[in-house]
């Protein structure tokens, strides 16, 4: 019985930390949105990446995080995570800007999930 016990406690917290994974994630992409650019790492420029480590790095722990949850809990890893870092870097120059980027993943997002 311990272990089962342990396992929903654990997907109990999976599911907050994804939660509160994309509530960050729409937080920087509204932000984004709004001309905030640097989220989708499409500048060299060194200040604009330094304003957007600690968002980066937060989303990078909780993604981490969120994988190992559900390793442990014989699941797939967690995609919002890995879509979002596949689509940061550079493109090609004919590639939608960052803002209008954020709103696109805004829109997805809520589609995913009305209630936003």
């Amino acid at each position: 019985m311990a272990k089962p016990d342990r396992l929903a406690r654990l997907d109990a917290q999976r599911e907050d930390l994804e939660t509160e994974y994309r509530d960050t994630l729409i937080a920087a992409l509204e932000k984004t949105a709004s001309g905030s650019l640097g989220l989708f790492d499409r500048t060299p420029d060194r200040r604009v990446r330094a304003a957007t480590a600690p968002t980066i790095d937060v989303l990078t722990e909780m993604g981490t995080d969120i994988d190992a949850m559900r390793n442990r809990l014989m699941m797939d890893p967690f995609a919002l995570h890995r879509e979002f870092f596949a689509a940061r870097g550079p493109v090609k120059a004919s590639a939608v800007g960052e803002q209008k980027e954020a709103r696109l993943w805004l829109d997805r997002l809520n589609a995913q999930d009305p209630a936003t």
